[in-house]
């Protein structure tokens, strides 16, 4: 596998659990643990901003713009920052994504965002 097709992989990976875990959000209506007024109308409004910004980011990667590598630390750092908020959340009590499956996409989210962004930092280093 070339360095190109896992870097790809990586993006698509993350893009899928990323929203995955936005399903899962929407389970524990996560409006309400971060006191977002609104509630579903308006986290559906944003998750399809943010679904149209993630397929952009990656039709940007696939035909080699430098803005692609950009989309891809930006998804990175939502998974890793994800990841953060909501273990804090489950750390202070909350009992919203403590299903072990929320809780195990969650971690695989953090590992695959880190993969992600070592490897976008090593090709905006060599550019």
């Amino acid at each position: 596998m070339t360095f190109r097709k896992l870097y790809e992989i990586l993006y698509a990976l993350n893009f899928g659990l990323l929203f995955t875990h936005e399903i899962d959000s929407a389970y524990w209506r996560e409006w309400n643990l971060f006191g977002v007024p609104g509630g579903i109308q308006f986290f559906l409004l944003v998750n399809f901003g943010l679904f149209i910004a993630a397929i952009f980011g990656y039709s940007q990667l696939l035909n080699l713009k430098q803005s692609g590598y950009w989309f891809s630390l930006l998804l990175a750092a939502a998974g890793v920052i994800a990841f953060t908020i909501h273990t804090f959340f489950i750390f202070m009590g909350h009992p919203e994504f403590t299903l072990p499956g929320s809780e195990l996409l969650l971690g695989i989210i953090l590992l695959v965002s880190i993969a992600q962004a070592i490897l976008t930092v090593r090709v905006l280093i060599k550019k």
